[in-house]
């Protein structure tokens, strides 16, 4: 053999000895990550259980009726937060599906005739059904009140401009982040949007990922990923995810990019820790086309 021939030989192995290290070494670093980033979470889980604290609904208001907001440039910082984060989810679901999902969900408007304003998200579910929350459409929490307020028109945004939506169905709370915190509305006009998959029978497993789209500060729809944390006693589930104003009515998704839940709330104080409410069959008995 040649020296010529040996010298291209003896690199190739000392290339693939060292990639060979160098994989060893990555996957065993990202495998202790893992498995810190797991710890961590099921220490500041443990925390937040030890800690009193109060739902809050995740629709944001605001004090007097307002044109629906068109600030493009006040979402940059959203979304380089939201890019920051996504860094470390990476690979968990494709970002052109992602993107894809992000066409089915709307913001959501609400008018009182109290003169106020409040906003919150829609999910697409075909044929000019939306699924949301409930008390971004109806005024919850009123009995007793000297003067109730009463929602008296909801608008959705599409291709820039406002639909008018009417209430087709509804759960039955009575108070925001509920079990029965949900509703159905529809749009008479024809909607070009890709429907959502809905998935029934998603098992919300601790830790697992999820991703979330909603009108995040009503500035569109943005994205966040988060990990599940447990099942509460009323039948809702828990998310290390942020719970911002808007982003009621949203969607959570899975890996596969498929519909399993709507987020309705977070904890009082701590926009981290957000609730989630499972998706039933119930919420599509009035849906003819999901049965």
């Amino acid at each position: 053999m040649s020296t010529h021939r040996t010298i291209p030989a003896v690199l190739a192995s000392a290339f693939a000895l060292l990639f060979f290290g160098l994989g060893n070494y990555l996957g065993a670093r990202q495998t202790a990550d893992s498995d810190g980033q797991l710890a961590a979470m099921k220490t500041e889980i443990a925390q937040l259980k030890r800690r009193s604290f109060e739902a809050a609904g995740t629709t944001g208001r605001s004090p007097t009726v307002a044109d629906i907001p068109n600030a493009e440039s006040s979402r940059a910082s959203i979304v380089a937060d939201v890019k920051r984060q996504l860094q470390d989810e990476m690979g968990l679901l494709p970002l052109n599906l992602l993107r894809d999902r992000s066409t089915s969900f709307v913001e959501l408007y609400a008018y009182d005739d109290h003169g106020s304003s409040s906003y919150g998200t829609a999910g697409y579910l075909g044929e000019g059904y939306f699924i949301t929350v409930k008390h971004g459409v109806v005024a919850l929490g009123q009995e007793g009140q000297p003067d109730p307020r009463k929602i008296t028109s909801v608008k959705l945004m599409y291709k820039g401009q406002p639909l008018n939506a009417r209430l087709v169905d509804s759960g039955d709370a009575r108070v925001e982040v509920d079990p029965g915190d949900w509703a159905i509305v529809k749009v008479k006009e024809r909607i070009e949007m890709p429907p959502l998959n809905v998935n029934l029978a998603y098992g919300f497993e601790f830790a697992d990922p999820i991703f979330r789209l909603g009108n995040d500060y009503s500035k569109g729809i943005i994205l966040s990923t988060g990990y599940v944390g447990q099942r509460t006693g009323n039948k809702l589930v828990t998310c290390l995810t942020d719970g911002h104003p808007g982003v009621s009515g949203g969607g959570v998704l899975n890996r596969e990019g498929e519909l399993v839940g709507i987020p309705i709330g977070r904890m009082q104080g701590d926009y981290r820790f957000s609730f989630i409410l499972p998706l039933r069959p119930e919420m599509f008995r009035k849906v003819s086309h999901l049965h």
